[in-house]
């Protein structure tokens, strides 16, 4: 006989199922926080920089200057805006997709920073000029040079985009899954169940 459920179901790996709507949530703030950070910055970007020149930080360490960029970093695929678009569109299907099965937290921040600069700069290719699918991406921030000769201009969702994308290597190397597990665990508790 079996008494009463006591609210902690766990699921196949044995992680509860109750974190799952809470990663999703963190997943989510973070994105947006990303997403209103980016807009922000971009708008107030656009109305300061506009036909200015380059503004100085840090003894030169930042420059902050305006960029409509229609291709990628490095100038990467400039004729091909729309496939751009059509990429961040198939990221962010992809994230919130897998997002049902995410139980890691650094999962969550990893996703929660990509989603959040892939919805940036898609919101700039379909709203931005020259129209929908082929907006100009805005950036501002240039490293060491005002031309972004040393490193490509960029904007805040570019940084959280790439932050993400370096903490998601980084749980890849220690072995953490999406579902909160370590892949050593899983190897370990397929070998014990064969």
């Amino acid at each position: 006989m079996t008494g009463p459920p006591t609210g902690d179901s766990r699921d196949d790996s044995g992680v509860s199922v109750a974190t799952a709507p809470r990663r999703v949530v963190l997943l989510a703030l973070i994105a947006v926080l990303v997403l209103l950070g980016d807009i922000v910055t971009k708008v107030a970007g656009v109305a300061l920089l506009e036909g200015r020149p380059p503004v100085e930080l840090l003894g030169g360490a930042i420059y902050l200057v305006l960029v409509r960029n229609p291709g990628a970093a490095f100038s990467l695929a400039t004729g091909y805006t729309w496939v751009l678009t059509l990429v961040a569109i198939a990221v962010v299907i992809v994230i919130i997709r897998i997002s049902r099965r995410l139980r890691s937290v650094g999962w969550a921040v990893a996703l929660g920073l990509v989603l959040g600069g892939a919805l940036g700069n898609l919101t700039d290719r379909m709203f931005r000029s020259p129209g929908p699918l082929q907006g100009h991406v805005v950036d501002t921030v240039s490293l060491f040079a005002p031309d972004g000769s040393v490193w490509p201009v960029f904007n805040l969702a570019d940084a959280a985009i790439v932050s993400g994308g370096v903490l998601l290597v980084i749980l890849a190397l220690l072995g953490r899954e999406l579902d909160g597990t370590q892949a050593a665990e899983k190897k370990q508790d397929r070998t014990v169940h064969e």
